[in-house]
């Protein structure tokens, strides 16, 4: 692809996935993250009126009186997008890939982000930390985000989400908005979460959780998980290269097939919500904008 062809994509990104922002999902982005941090301002005696929840109560019994904490409110977020780009985010059996599919919805995130005024930073990773750019503001810095998540050239194949979430609650000291983008092909083994250089994948995602709010965007394509009436296939992993032929002729190869990754997905389900951690599951095929304004105010009335 020439470079010319690569400005033309980004482009072509941007402009839709800031319709989007415009159109949709800017509302449900500010009536949820805004104002969410806060930072400690003064202490202070008790007015009728006043939260009873912000009252500080060692203070107050050694007063003798009721004090409250006064909080001022964050004005900037930093948002970060960790967007998986292993080999097999590469996999599309409609117009888009699992990668490009990312970079739209994340595009949509950050310029949801930059409406607010906040700062916008990007992770790209494999089994490796590929690519960190630290959160900016500027219409310039978007652009180069989305150039990012759509050419950037990987060194590696394959995954290690613990991995990525380690660098980042390393490097920010300041409590962010992480989004992490992936389909979770490599997270999960036959029986239990697999563990990647010792690291378990629910303890890190608890921990940045804790750490910071972590959203995890699960990107999946249909084809995954159900095979096609189409005689003799080879599947590989993208990853590993493992080859497997299947006689997709046979319903039984068919059902197992499906129901193996309905196990999969279930586990991972299962396993999401001992984190605590929010989760959105979002198809190549289908619209997305809707569905994470939905799930923006579902999460908001939630945590209300």
């Amino acid at each position: 692809m020439t470079l010319a062809e690569m400005l033309q994509t980004v482009r072509r990104v941007a402009i839709s996935t800031n319709r989007l922002v415009n159109d949709t999902m800017v509302g449900a982005y500010l009536s949820h993250f805004k104002g969410r941090g806060m930072d400690f301002e003064e202490l202070r005696e008790y007015i009728p009126g006043d939260d009873v929840r912000d009252i500080e109560w060692n203070v107050t019994y050694r007063m003798g009186r009721p004090f409250v904490k006064k909080y001022r409110e964050e004005r900037e977020l930093g948002i970060i997008l960790a967007v998986d780009v292993s080999a097999s985010s590469v996999f599309g059996s409609a117009r888009r890939s699992k990668r490009e599919f990312a970079a739209e919805v994340a595009s949509t995130l950050a310029f949801s982000a930059a409406r607010s005024s906040d700062k916008v930073g990007l992770l790209l990773f494999t089994d490796q930390v590929e690519l960190f750019l630290p959160p900016r503001k500027g219409r310039r810095h978007i652009l180069r985000v989305i150039r990012e998540m759509l050419f950037f050239a990987p060194r590696h194949q394959a995954t290690n989400i613990p991995a990525a979430l380690t660098y980042l609650n390393h490097l920010l000291h300041r409590r962010s908005i992480v989004f992490l983008l992936t389909d979770f092909l490599h997270s999960m083994g036959t029986d239990t979460l697999a563990r990647h250089a010792g690291r378990d994948v629910v303890q890190e995602l608890g921990l940045t959780n804790a750490r910071h709010d972590l959203i995890c965007i699960h990107l999946f394509d249909p084809r995954e998980s159900r095979l096609p009436d189409a005689g003799l296939i080879t599947i590989e992993d993208a990853e590993t290269g493992e080859l497997l032929e299947l006689d997709s002729t046979r319903a039984a190869v068919r059902q197992v097939y499906a129901q193996t990754n309905q196990q999969r997905v279930a586990q991972l389900d299962a396993a999401l919500r001992r984190t605590g951690v929010d989760t959105i599951r979002l198809s190549t095929v289908e619209p997305f904008a809707q569905k994470l304004q939905r799930f923006f105010e579902c999460r908001r009335w939630r945590r209300a």
